[in-house]
């Protein structure tokens, strides 16, 4: 396959050799290669599958038909989904856990090779008002003893977190009361951030551990490079870009790319939007402000996110810190109401998902024949992730190998594929 330069980072090579069960080498016999799944992640909010997979109560047929429908789609497209763990929804009163219906909606992304992400553990916004009739201290605990409930209890399942999200604002929000909003106040941004990493650190020492954020300015770096000084375990820089007001931009992409890279994380562009409809008013400072009654997408503003999409995709692919990328919704109609999907209401496609595919399953994935050598050894080459190596040989049933092509240099042949 043709290498593109931008992609090297993407890619690696493995040397296998075929040999048959009296361990003689197989040649001049073709392997054919299929990528399923990517190193990378390509995802998405798994809303729609949580609402498909584990349905609340009292929640109407059609609804979850639609639901079961779009999954499909969904699962056709991505490799990483993101589940919804706010305070306030998933505990709406103390006790009442709503655990059962994430652990199904996980279980299900599991089984079929999706990788999930919990959001969040610990955030201001949509946090349960019943904490409200405690003191400090007492909120502190029950906020750290709910990272180890959910941490430790969905390993397995989950293992990799926002641990928590927005934290520049955190301490100012100033929209309604909230427990932490007062922890933060009380204890301080770098504080309450070490103190709930490290909770989620020991619940699950090999998670994925996400501090997110949606301010890009100077004042996230200075938080990051205080966290990083005061030992806190952070995995991973996330990234929101909620762009309802408009296109970031090739500019601005690659500025805040330049600028969280020396930190010498990986990066994950973790709440993606991007509409097909009229965009918010450049005087709206919060998005939650913006109320309509409808949103329509329409056929031009299709055209228009789909080329914005694939600007922006590229550019992220191609940097080689960033490791994963999340369109924030997947049907139209949710957050805000927006168009914000890369499918329609009813679940038809949009030209932005048709691109997506394209990209993920095309352009971006293996899937190629290699011809072993007079001594059986064959170099096989392509993007990242898990494969599926089919030999066929005369008078034989096909045999199917797995194969991973990860990170690591290459260091001599692989061990023996035996047939």
């Amino acid at each position: 396959m043709k290498i593109d330069p931008l992609l090297q980072h993407r890619q690696n090579a493995v040397i296998v050799r075929l040999v048959d069960r009296r361990g003689q080498p197989l040649s001049d016999t073709t392997i054919r290669v299929d990528q399923k799944s990517h190193q990378f992640l390509f995802g998405c909010g798994a809303f729609d599958v949580l609402s498909a997979v584990a349905p609340e109560k009292g929640m109407p047929e059609e609804f979850i038909q639609m639901e079961k429908d779009r999954t499909e789609k969904w699962l056709d497209l991505y490799n990483y989904g993101t589940l919804p763990f706010y305070w306030g929804r998933y505990e709406p009163t103390e006790g009442d856990v709503k655990a059962e219906s994430r652990r199904a909606a996980a279980a299900f992304l599991k089984e079929h090779g999706v990788r999930a992400k919990g959001h969040p553990l610990c955030w201001h916004t949509v946090c349960a008002d019943w904490l409200l009739q405690y003191d400090n201290k007492t909120l502190l605990q029950k906020q750290l003893d709910r990272i180890h409930r959910e941490a430790s209890g969905f390993k397995g399942l989950i293992d990799m977190w926002d641990v928590i999200n927005e934290v520049c604002i955190m301490p100012n929000f100033d929209k309604y009361d909230n427990a932490v909003t007062r922890l933060c106040q009380e204890y301080g941004r770098i504080r309450l951030v070490k103190m709930v990493f490290e909770a989620a650190k020991e619940a699950n020492p090999d998670a994925v551990l996400v501090i997110n954020d949606f301010n890009t300015t100077s004042a996230y770096e200075c938080l990051i490079d205080g966290l990083l000084n005061a030992g806190v375990p952070i995995s991973v820089i996330g990234i929101q870009s909620h762009q309802h007001q408009g296109y970031w931009g090739k500019e601005k992409l690659l500025d805040v790319l330049e600028r969280f890279s020396r930190f010498g994380l990986p990066i994950h562009f973790t709440e993606n939007t991007l509409v097909s409809g009229s965009l918010i008013p450049p005087e709206i400072d919060d998005l939650n402000d913006w109320q309509v009654e409808d949103w329509p997408s329409t056929p031009e503003f299709e055209e228009r996110q789909k080329n914005e999409m694939e600007e922006m995709y590229t550019i992220l692919f191609e940097h080689p810190l960033v490791e994963a990328i999340t369109g924030w919704d997947f049907a139209d109609g949710a957050w805000l109401g927006a168009p914000s999907g890369v499918v329609h209401r009813d679940g038809s496609l949009k030209p932005a998902y048709t691109m997506l595919q394209r990209h993920i399953h095309g352009d971006w994935e293996t899937h190629t024949s290699v011809t072993t050598d007079e001594n059986g050894f064959a170099r096989i080459e392509g993007f990242k992730g898990s494969y599926e190596l089919t030999v066929e040989r005369e008078g034989s049933a096909p045999c199917i190998l797995p194969l991973v092509l990860g990170d690591a240099a290459p260091t001599g042949p692989r061990p023996l594929m035996v047939l």
